[in-house]
């Protein structure tokens, strides 16, 4: 996946480092305000209160959203901070492990892991495999090569392109919802296993295009290591939704202790916090909610 030089340099820019102008590289250690909360961590399922530990698994290629730090093993971010808070109120210890996006769900049903943490929208198919409890919203924005020379604005205008996006997303869906306006003009579609590698083709000039959540695109549009590469086609959100924890159907105790923490989170004023630190207070959401895709 990255054995070329230019996949490691792409990989480097995209989800390696902050730069000194970005968010991931102001953020502090996430504060101990939000107090630990005995009947919270009662709720934990037995397996979990005996080891003390959840595992989310998560792809750290999303900043700001996740990513790696300089030391290429630390994952940070704003979702980071996040587990770290709802840990401290849970009193757990909140693991990141990494792995692929596009089995993240078949590996939280199965058991390999606790709950996914990695911008995953909650989506009515979803919902089907696990529960989510949400904590965040946004919809898809479309990222193009600084200056823009396919002249794309919105998404009719990827008609007759190469278009990128990561496997199994909410953005490689819509674009194949959207072929059917092309007509005799049809989007190529390509589908990489990574973010990373989906914008390598952009930033290269193999694609057009790349479809990202708002706050990823924004940051690549924004950060100083990346913005000479990329921008914003628009500031449209297509289809906002909600980002959520899915954790495996049934495990209800794991479920409404982390809906009850998340919601701890927000009414200390941290969560606030978390989302001014990262860059991405427009996704604030008011409280937690569970399956919210069936009750939009």
């Amino acid at each position: 996946m990255k054995a070329l030089a230019l996949s490691l340099v792409a990989v480097a820019l995209v989800a390696g480092c902050g730069s000194a102008s970005s968010p991931a590289a102001t953020a502090q250690a996430v504060d101990n305000g939000v107090p630990f909360d005995q009947a919270l961590h009662d709720k934990l399922p037995p397996s979990v209160r005996n080891t003390g530990t959840l595992r989310f698994v998560t792809d750290a290629s999303y900043p700001p959203m996740e990513q790696f730090a300089p030391d290429g093993r630390t994952i940070v971010g704003f979702e980071p901070d996040l587990a770290d808070a709802l840990g401290r109120v849970l009193g757990v210890k909140i693991q990141m492990v990494t792995g692929p996006f596009q089995t993240a769900l078949d590996r939280v049903a199965d058991g390999t892991y606790d709950g996914v943490l990695s911008a995953v929208t909650d989506t009515e198919e979803r919902e089907k495999k696990t529960d989510f409890v949400d904590y965040f919203s946004a919809g898809t924005s479309i990222i193009v090569q600084r200056g823009n020379p396919s002249a794309i604005a919105e998404l009719t205008n990827l008609c007759g392109h190469v278009v990128a996006a990561e496997q199994g997303t909410v953005q490689a869906d819509l674009l194949h919802r959207s072929q059917s306006g092309c007509g005799d003009r049809p989007m190529q579609i390509n589908q990489y296993k990574t973010n990373a590698d989906a914008l390598l083709q952009l930033r290269t000039g193999r694609a057009a295009a790349v479809l990202n959540d708002y706050p990823a695109a924004s940051y690549l549009a924004e950060d100083s290591r990346t913005s000479n590469y990329y921008q914003l086609a628009s500031g449209a959100q297509y289809e906002p939704g909600l980002f959520g924890i899915p954790v495996a159907k049934g495990n209800t105790q794991l479920r409404d202790a982390l809906k009850g923490a998340l919601d701890k989170v927000i009414a200390s004023g941290q969560y606030a916090d978390l989302l001014t630190r990262w860059g991405v207070s427009d996704g604030a959401v008011k409280n937690a909610t569970v399956n919210g895709a069936l009750t939009d």
